[in-house]
């Protein structure tokens, strides 16, 4: 199973929220430096977000993505806001693996099947819900469809990985939202990263007998910033070289 350190961007700097709140965030540093130091650790893999191009809906913070790029040898992600074809090709001729859509999947399905056509697996979809109700627009407003409905939708349209968040648990460090993602890796047929919540090895422990239902990976955020999660343990753990 995947650990993928998450590095939120606002304003140039790398950033955590406490449940998506805007009002309610902790500044961590430079971005670059905070993806060498989740490198060094062991990191395979970085999830970032451009938490001003979630609310702009366009991708705000690209020249700090390419820093980041630059400054690593291992691949990212990047979501936040990439709502046209255009946006997506820009991301990705920039270095950046995996383009993640959020809120246009829900609104626009078609761009969905359009960007796996032209690029395949590396466009994820990120399924960010609150009581199974899927929310739009940095979290702000409901998207008003069923977390199962749309991924089975995106499944349709080509998608092979979601990334789903529980709203409720992230940043809070409550712990991750197991059942709730191991359901829907099973009834979408599709690969599920777990996001939201994870708090320490625990959870990492908990999430890893669901691989077998789909979950391919999990996102760290505020519990690798806050030391309540060791990062090299958790990779150690999640590739089944500790137990």
């Amino acid at each position: 199973m995947l650990i993928f350190p998450a590095i939120d961007i606002r304003g140039g700097k790398a950033v955590r929220l406490y449940k998506g709140d805007f009002s309610q965030e902790t500044v961590f540093g430079e971005p670059e430096e905070m993806a060498a130091k989740w490198e060094a650790l062991g990191g395979q893999y970085l999830h970032l977000v451009d938490l001003d191009g979630a609310r702009a809906g366009k991708s705000i913070n690209l020249d700090v993505v390419k820093k980041i790029i630059a400054k690593v040898n291992i691949p990212v992600e990047l979501g936040g806001g990439i709502r046209t074809m255009e946006n997506i090709d820009e991301v990705l001729a920039a270095g950046v693996q995996r383009v993640i859509l959020g809120s246009v999947a829900a609104k626009n399905p078609a761009l969905v099947k359009e960007a796996c056509a032209k690029y395949g697996e590396r466009v994820v979809v990120g399924i960010d819900a609150k009581d199974g109700i899927v929310a739009v627009d940095g979290w702000e407003v409901s998207g008003n469809v069923e977390v199962g409905a749309l991924a089975r939708e995106m499944a349709k349209a080509g998608v092979k990985t979601i990334i789903y968040t529980d709203i409720s648990r992230d940043g809070t460090l409550e712990g991750v939202n197991v059942e709730a993602t191991a359901k829907l890796a099973r009834e979408s047929g599709i690969k599920v990263v777990a996001s939201g919540g994870v708090k320490s090895i625990d959870d990492i422990k908990a999430l890893l007998p669901y691989e077998k239902d789909g979950i391919e990976g999990v996102i760290v955020g505020k519990s690798i910033y806050t030391g309540s999660l060791d990062l090299s343990e958790a990779i150690k753990v999640a590739s089944g070289a500790e137990e």
